[in-house]
């Protein structure tokens, strides 16, 4: 029988190191050493590194030499895993208007409004995600959901430096109206103009933030 603290201390670990990310108490660019980590995580190394792989799965760390950083936010990569969702979850929204059925369309209207203005940031990222994540599942294609899930993780540090958006949770209302109504087109369309209008907004608000946030150490890479 397996130890359940052997699972669960990659589990900590994992946690406690995406958390210190995302609150950017490790700086992008930071460097991470295993021995530093594994004495200040209280973690062996065998789970140290597993949660140090999850994390470079998602685009938070990456390998530095023998070592590990904090990935820089990659603006490139920023634009490019953006292009990706417009293609995925467009497509996916018109198989949905084909597909769903309205009981499934109804649980997700009623799970997307029991969110309302006391979420903090990281709720309100992992309820946007949540949102893209369930509304591309409900294509029945599950490797469009992978897709999404995939592109909203890697974009999850990012999102949490802006401001949260009242325009896109009302954006979210008017996508899912349209999936009920069975507006393919529309949907796509609101979609597309969705995507891009957060991705601008994601731009605007680094590019307003850019001295701030190199001042604090952050390391920002076009």
């Amino acid at each position: 029988m397996v130890d359940p603290a052997l699972v669960a201390e990659p589990a900590r670990a994992y946690e406690r190191l995406r958390t210190q990310i995302l609150d950017l108490d490790r700086v992008p660019g930071a460097r991470l050493t295993e021995r530093g980590l594994e004495t200040e995580l209280g973690a062996s190394r065998t789970p140290l590194r597993a949660a140090l792989m999850r994390l470079e799965s998602e685009g938070l760390v990456s390998r530095d030499g023998r070592n590990w950083q904090v990935s820089p936010i990659d603006l490139g990569e920023i634009a490019r895993l953006s292009e990706l969702r417009d293609a995925v979850e467009t497509a996916a929204a018109r198989l949905t208007c084909a597909r769903a059925s309205d009981a499934d369309i109804a649980a997700l209207a009623t799970h997307l409004h029991g969110f309302d203005d006391r979420r903090t940031n990281d709720e309100a990222v992992r309820a946007g995600t949540d949102f893209h994540v369930r509304l591309a599942a409900l294509s029945g294609n599950h490797f469009l959901a992978d897709a999404v899930d995939s592109a909203m993780v890697r974009l999850a540090r990012s999102r949490w430096l802006v401001v949260r958006s009242e325009e896109a949770w009302d954006e979210h209302r008017e996508i899912l109206e349209l999936v009920a109504a069975r507006e393919s087109d529309e949907a796509a369309a609101r979609i597309h103009e969705h995507i891009v209008g957060t991705h601008e907004r994601l731009l605007s608000a680094l590019d307003a933030d850019a001295r701030m946030l190199r001042g604090r150490g952050l390391a920002i890479v076009s």
